[in-house]
């Protein structure tokens, strides 16, 4: 776990980076607003110096890098105060996790989704990577969690091939014709961890799943056994 002095220097520089970013922010607008009277105020038998507005076009690209640099900063520095090493710690466990996506492996997939109380209307749909449905069911609606294992098939029988990306989307309504709410769970081993764009994220089950997203960490059920033996 990251320790409170790790955690207080981590926020202490956070800050330093946003006030900087703003004051960066604060003369940018300045300098436009400054080179656009110049522009519009400028005599027109004597413009401005092409050499004088191609310096100052590229001083304002440089305040721009400034801007960017600050922002890949402070996703650096969020990204140290989470901690990913802490992350790393869950390598080989199984976590349960909010993510609907799911790849398909060996002809299936499986997600676990959870119904509020009241449900009584559940319509689940598997989508490919481009959005569009491949597979509508109507199961049984039962509150709390539920399993959809899927055959890769899709609607009109046709067989997926493994590899591909798939969403669980889940349309849950009581008695009433009202929505009820839900959400739809991953479990399984993670198998990797890496940073993309300054967020922490976990493989699991093949998908990527973000580490702040992880609602439950457990020990494989064979690891237990094998502890317990």
């Amino acid at each position: 776990m990251v320790d409170a002095t790790t955690t207080a220097a981590a926020t202490s520089d956070s800050q330093k980076i946003a006030a900087s970013r703003t004051r960066i922010a604060d003369n940018f607008e300045t300098f436009l607003t400054l080179l656009t009277a110049q522009l519009k105020n400028q005599d027109p038998l004597s413009p401005m110096d092409t050499n004088a507005f191609t310096q100052q076009i590229v001083q304002m690209t440089g305040v721009e890098q400034q801007l960017l640099t600050n922002d890949l900063l402070s996703k650096l520095v969020d990204n140290a105060s989470r901690g990913l090493g802490e992350a790393v710690s869950v390598l080989g466990k199984e976590v349960s996790a909010v993510g609907s996506n799911r790849v398909l492996k060996d002809g299936k997939a499986e997600w676990i989704y959870d119904l509020g109380e009241g449900a009584r209307n559940v319509k689940l749909e598997v989508l490919d990577s481009s959005g569009r449905v491949v597979r509508t069911l109507t199961p049984s609606a039962t509150s709390g969690e539920n399993t959809f294992a899927w055959d890769g098939k899709t609607d009109d029988g046709r067989q997926l091939g493994d590899g591909g990306t798939y969403t669980l989307q889940v349309t849950a309504k009581d008695a009433g014709g009202q929505a009820v709410a839900s959400r739809v769970l991953v479990k399984g081993i993670v198998t990797g961890v890496e940073t993309t764009d300054g967020a922490t994220m976990l493989t699991v089950g093949g998908a990527k799943v973000p580490w702040t997203a992880v609602v439950g960490i457990h020990q494989p059920d064979d690891q237990t056994s094998s502890e317990q033996a």
